[in-house]
């Protein structure tokens, strides 16, 4: 289990661009590093020690119940049937080398996140990776939440076993984020602090109650709800920043974005390096690994070439997002 540090009650652990992310810092992150990303995952630990950075954190996994992981498996094996395109998954391993590879990759701690999709399955997921996170050295422990009755009762037990993000998968859930039974879960998750990465975007594909206006009902409920758009809002990146402006406590996962495969259907804005520049510090690292057609490192290089497009972000940036960020939402003192 990763280290933890102790998030008062009240208070958010996402922290700010603060002095030591000066303009000053920049400029001598831009010149003193090689902001080229690896090649290949076998290198990004090495590129990780050229940049100064202690590891990755990554805000953005999955690790789940070996039965439930097999149909998910299945359905990307379809994707052609449900995408229109091939999912080919580049990290089918069993959970000792999936964990293995991760620490291999440099990163130092991350979220295994678990979702539900019918009711009568979160509480038994959090049961499941509560157990995963105590026995597997650098995962953080998790929890999802799903409109039915109890929901805060559970919630509320697996804040208190030790839970540090929470994850809600509106897309394969097929729930209205703004149902009243999650209301409870909501305000307990606004009052910790504790993130929530919620994917509510269109993409890949388009659900009942997907759509960035359907969330921002919960936001305007709670609008302290330190929020993570999973994706970054994908396909809606300029909605999904909109939000960030609006809501203090609201970020956008990298997960997926800018790669070759997403650029096929949900292609980043041109300026998108200049506009993530503008909020420099609520963007996080996501993955969704294992579950991705590419490798590891292709991730790693999108953000990089963001870093090296604007002069307001370089090495700095580069150290927000894929460490102090989501080092801070998770309460890690790494």
């Amino acid at each position: 289990m990763a280290r933890r540090r102790t998030t008062s009650v009240g208070t958010s652990p996402s922290g700010t661009w603060n002095a030591r992310y000066s303009a000053r810092s920049v400029a001598r992150g831009r010149a003193g590093a090689d902001l080229t990303a690896p090649r290949d995952d076998d290198r990004i630990s090495d590129w990780l020690r050229d940049l100064g950075l202690p590891g990755l954190i990554d805000l953005h996994t999955h690790f789940l119940p070996q039965n439930v992981l097999d149909k998910v498996w299945a359905y990307f094996d379809n994707a052609t049937e449900h995408y229109g395109m091939r999912w080919d998954i580049n990290y089918r391993h069993d959970e000792p080398t999936r964990v293995r590879l991760l620490s291999d990759f440099g990163v130092r701690a991350y979220a295994p996140l678990v979702y539900a999709h019918k009711a009568g399955m979160a509480e038994w997921l959090n049961g499941w990776v509560r157990d995963f996170a105590e026995r597997t050295q650098d995962a953080v422990p998790t929890a999802t939440i799903y409109p039915e009755p109890g929901v805060g009762d559970y919630l509320a037990r697996a804040l208190g076993e030790g839970a540090r993000c929470v994850k809600m998968h509106v897309q394969v859930g097929g729930f209205d984020p703004r149902d009243p039974l999650l209301d409870h879960a909501w305000g307990l998750l606004a009052e910790t602090g504790v993130p929530v990465v919620v994917h509510c975007g269109h993409g890949p594909t388009p659900g009942r109650y997907t759509g960035l206006d359907v969330f921002e009902g919960v936001l305007r409920r709670h609008p302290g709800l330190t929020a993570v758009l999973a994706h970054a809002g994908m396909p809606d990146y300029l909605a999904a920043l909109a939000l960030v402006e609006r809501y203090p406590q609201v970020h956008l996962d990298t997960t997926m974005v800018g790669t070759a495969f997403s650029e096929r259907f949900a292609p980043l804005p041109k300026d998108w390096a200049a506009r993530v520049a503008a909020h420099p510090d609520r963007i996080v690292l996501g993955t969704d690994y294992p579950n991705i057609p590419y490798q590891y490192a292709d991730q790693l290089a999108v953000i990089a070439d963001w870093a090296g497009r604007d002069p307001r972000l370089g090495k700095p940036f580069l150290r927000a997002v894929l460490h102090d960020t989501p080092a801070k939402l998770l309460g890690l003192d790494l």
